[in-house]
């Protein structure tokens, strides 16, 4: 079974297009005009394996938060449709991530209950020109339509950007683990009562 899709969402302030290999190599090609958020977009294909293409249009003249919740929306849509009924996958995925003073965690579930714990306080409000308060809208658009619940912590860390990439990169690794098939349960939805 091929875990691909392609989405397409447009609205009065955005057009995204997003495609997905959950079983990819890593490959990651990105057009969105947010230079910062294709830089951990990427760390979460690399350390995911997972090869992801998005493109981008919004209304950027008045602010980036549109196009970065957008985005967020539109690749939470991407995960549900490639993943399917999700048989057979290992559910839940965890990773701890340093980067030199830094360390996050992040733990999923594939439970089909959206749900966000986003516990980061960035050491600057900025870094470059993207306004950090923006992640959230990103993984809150991501959950609500990947059907996943996403519990983020960042442990420590004085260097913004180092906070903000060990979260990424430890998404891309708990997404790894969660995504993998569990050979034991090929058929079969990863849940004790039958279903998610």
């Amino acid at each position: 079974m091929q875990r691909t899709a392609k989405v397409e969402r447009n609205t009065l302030e955005t057009k995204i297009k997003v495609t997905l290999n959950l079983d990819g190599s890593g490959e990651a090609n990105f057009n969105t005009g947010i230079p910062f958020l294709e830089h951990m977009l990427d760390q979460v294909a690399r350390h995911g394996l997972i090869d992801i293409d998005i493109q981008a249009e919004g209304d950027r003249h008045i602010d980036d938060h549109h196009t970065v919740e957008d985005i967020g929306i539109t690749f939470g849509m991407a995960l549900a449709k490639a993943l399917g009924d999700k048989k057979g996958i290992t559910r839940y995925g965890h990773a701890y991530v340093p980067l030199d003073e830094a360390l996050s965690r992040v733990v999923v579930d594939f439970s089909g209950r959206p749900g966000l714990v986003y516990n980061v306080e960035y050491t600057r409000a900025r870094i470059g020109q993207f306004e950090v308060d923006l992640f959230q809208e990103f993984f809150q658009g991501l959950v609500n339509h990947a059907g996943m619940t996403l519990h983020i912590d960042n442990l420590r860390g004085i260097n913004a950007h180092h906070q903000a990439e060990t979260v990424f990169k430890a998404l891309g690794r708990a997404l790894r683990m969660a995504l993998e098939a569990d050979v034991r349960m090929q058929g079969v939805m990863p849940s004790t009562k039958g279903s998610l």
